[in-house]
């Protein structure tokens, strides 16, 4: 599964030790893009991934590639959403230095018919 959402918080890091190894949690805060009129926010929790959380800025928007897992433990059903990939999401081009589009942007369109040099003839070279 995947959502477009920003960064809300970023939690601190949890650590521990198990039979395995080392490992480290972090949980990020997003707020989920959806079509409800009521902002969405979604957990996400960060497996052995601090690279990936240290490139996180609070208000950037990202796509989030999730997998969402229940368990049960002493009767009780726990759910953990799992970020797999995050990908900053394209956004428009920033303006020219300046502040200011390009003469191109700026241009007057061409409401008349374009005039040929005298003794010039509009050449029709369609194939069809």
């Amino acid at each position: 599964m995947e959502f477009e959402g920003t960064v809300f918080r970023i939690m601190p890091p949890t650590s521990g030790q198990s039979a395995r190894g080392a490992w480290q949690r972090q949980e990020v805060i997003f707020d989920m893009k959806s079509q409800s009129q009521y902002p969405r926010k979604v957990c996400v929790t960060f497996f052995n991934k601090p690279e990936e959380v240290a490139r996180l800025t609070v208000g950037a928007e990202y796509t989030v590639s999730i997998d969402v897992e229940s368990r049960e433990y002493n009767g009780k059903w726990y759910t953990d959403v799992r970020a797999w990939r995050i990908v900053p999401t394209v956004q428009a081009p920033p303006t020219p230095a300046g502040g200011v589009n390009p003469p191109a942007y700026n241009a007057p369109m061409q409401t008349e018919e374009p005039i040929y040099a005298q003794g010039a003839q509009e050449v029709d070279d369609l194939p069809f």
